[in-house]
């Protein structure tokens, strides 16, 4: 499973949200999304390809794999 990185990659870069829609081109509500959604939304190719460039960032560095809680054996769910 993976999450996007974006938000800390533009906090590293010390970039502001509205900064990143003016340099990228994508829509306000889209960043928006990326930044408080990182687990759930995926944005399209496109779009990361927009955003990895504004940030002069390869668009790997905008994603983070994380442990996916459906792979954890039966009982160490249990455990929870």
């Amino acid at each position: 499973m993976y999450r996007l990185r974006v938000k800390e990659v533009l906090e590293q870069k010390g970039r502001t949200q509205s900064w990143l829609v003016r340099r990228s081109g994508v829509h306000d509500q889209l960043i928006s999304k990326m930044l408080k959604e990182p687990d759930s939304y995926r944005p399209s190719y496109t779009t990361l390809a927009q955003v990895a460039k504004a940030l002069h960032v390869p668009m790997e560095a905008l994603f983070e794999e994380v442990p996916d809680p459906e792979d954890e054996p039966l009982d160490a769910r249990r455990a929870e």
